[in-house]
C-alpha cells in the first residue's frame, strides 16, 4: 500500500516573495507540482503547470509576448489562465487545449499558490502572515529554495526550540531552555508552544541586542504552527521585573521569526524566512546585522538548522526505523503532525466524494 502523502493541497502555500516574480519567467516545483510563475502587464501574478499542452516541454523554456507565454518548443501561445490562443501551422485551435492555472494571490510580501481544488481557493484563507508586511515590524528574510528534507522536519525544529542550546550554543542557545517548563495549546488548525524563562543570563544574540550591561532577563518563546505549513515565533527578553510575563514588555527587546515551509516534493522543501523586530525600526545597518546572522555563508543561525534538518533527512533514508521515539519535548511536534494528518485525510475524503459523484 502507497504511503499517504505527507501534505494537503487544498490550502495556500507560498511560492515566492513578490520581489521574485517580475516579467522573467520563474520555474519552481510545488507540492510535486512543476509550476511556472511570471507577472501580468497589470501586475498580477500567473502560475500555469510549466508543461506544454503539444509535447510537455517546460513553458518556463518559453518566452512573454504581452501576457501570453510562447513555447519554445513549436510556438504554442497561452493565455495567463492557460489557454491555448496559437498552434502553429493551423487556423484552429483544438478546444482541449490548455493547462492548468493556479489559483494565486499576493499578500504579506509573499506569492501564494493553491494546489489544490481551484474552486475551493478563497484568498481570505491565506494565513495570517501580517508580521511579514514590513509595517510595525521590519526584516529582510530570504528563501532557502530546494532544502533537502521533508517539511514536516522543518517543522519538527521550529516547534522544539530546545535544540537551540545545541545547535546554536553561540548565539541563542542556552541551558535554561531545557530547565524551563512549557506549554502546549491547540485548535483544530493551530498548535502554540510557549516557555517562559525568569531571572536569567541572556545568551549572547538577546544580550548584545538588549544592551544593558549586567541585566538579568525574563526571555520568552511563544511559537504558533498554523496549519499546515506556517510557523510564527514570538521571542525577546526583557529586564527581570518589569513585568514582561504579565504583558508589559516595555523594558525589552522583541522579535519574531516568521517561517512559510512549502512542500516541493516528499522529501524537500523551500523555506521562506524572515527575522523581524519592532523596535529601532529605521535603523538598516541593525537589519542588514540580523539578516547575516541568520544566514551567513554557512554561519547564520539557519545555515546551522539547515545542515542539522538535511543531515537528519540522509539518516531517515538510510534507516528503515519508523516512527521516530518522543520526548516530552516533541509535544508541539506532535500535535503538529496530528493536523497536518487531519488536513490530508480530508483532501482524501473530498477526492474519493467528487469521484463518486462522476
Amino acid at each position: 500500500m502507497a504511503e499517504a502523502r505527507a501534505y494537503p493541497l487544498n490550502t495556500w502555500y507560498a511560492a515566492a516573495w513578490t520581489t521574485e516574480i517580475g516579467r522573467a519567467l520563474t520555474p519552481r516545483k510545488l507540492c510535486g507540482k512543476s509550476v511556472v510563475l511570471y507577472r501580468l502587464t497589470d501586475g498580477r501574478v500567473a502560475t500555469l503547470e510549466d508543461a506544454c499542452w503539444h509535447r510537455l516541454l517546460p513553458l518556463s523554456l518559453g518566452f512573454l509576448r504581452g501576457d501570453e507565454l510562447v513555447c519554445g518548443y513549436h510556438g504554442l501561445v497561452f493565455d495567463g489562465g492557460g489557454r491555448c490562443t496559437h498552434m502553429p501551422a493551423q487556423q484552429t485551435i483544438n478546444p482541449s487545449a490548455s493547462v492548468r492555472a493556479y489559483p494565486t494571490v499576493e499578500r504579506h510580501r509573499l506569492v501564494w499558490i493553491w494546489p489544490g481544488d481551484p474552486a475551493l481557493a478563497d484568498p481570505e484563507l491565506v494565513p495570517d502572515f501580517s508580521r511579514n508586511d514590513g509595517t510595525d515590524w521590519v526584516g529582510e528574510g530570504g528563501t532557502f529554495v530546494s532544502l533537502k528534507c521533508d517539511y514536516r522536519l522543518v517543522l519538527d525544529n521550529l516547534m522544539d526550540l530546545t535544540h537551540e542550546t545545541y545547535v546554536h550554543s553561540d548565539s541563542i542557545g542556552d541551558e535554561n531552555i531545557l530547565a524551563a517548563p512549557f506549554d502546549v495549546t491547540h485548535t483544530d488548525r493551530s498548535v502554540t508552544l510557549t516557555r517562559w524563562m525568569t531571572d536569567i543570563e541572556p545568551p549572547p544574540f538577546w544580550r548584545r541586542l538588549l544592551n544593558r550591561p549586567g541585566a538579568r532577563v525574563d526571555r520568552w518563546q511563544i511559537v504558533t504552527f498554523k496549519a499546515p505549513s506556517i510557523v510564527v515565533g514570538d521571542v525577546g527578553v526583557a529586564v527581570t521585573g518589569t513585568g514582561a510575563p504579565q504583558g508589559d514588555r516595555s523594558q525589552g527587546v522583541n522579535g519574531a521569526f516568521l517561517a512559510a515551509i512549502t512542500p516541493e516534493t516528499d522529501k524537500t522543501c523551500h523555506y521562506f524566512w524572515n527575522f523581524v523586530r519592532n523596535f529601532d525600526r529605521d535603523n538598516d545597518e541593525l537589519t542588514a546585522a540580523l539578516t547575516k546572522g541568520h544566514v551567513n555563508d554557512g554561519k547564520g543561525v539557519y545555515d546551522q538548522d539547515h545542515r542539522v534538518l538535511e543531515a537528519q533527512q540522509a539518516a531517515i533514508d538510510g534507516n528503515p526505523r519508523t516512527p521516530f521515539y518522543n520526548l516530552n519535548i516533541d509535544a508541539g511536534a506532535l500535535w503538529t503532525r496530528r493536523l497536518i494528518a487531519e488536513l490530508v485525510a480530508r483532501d482524501t475524503d473530498a477526492a474519493t466524494m467528487h469521484a463518486a459523484a462522476e
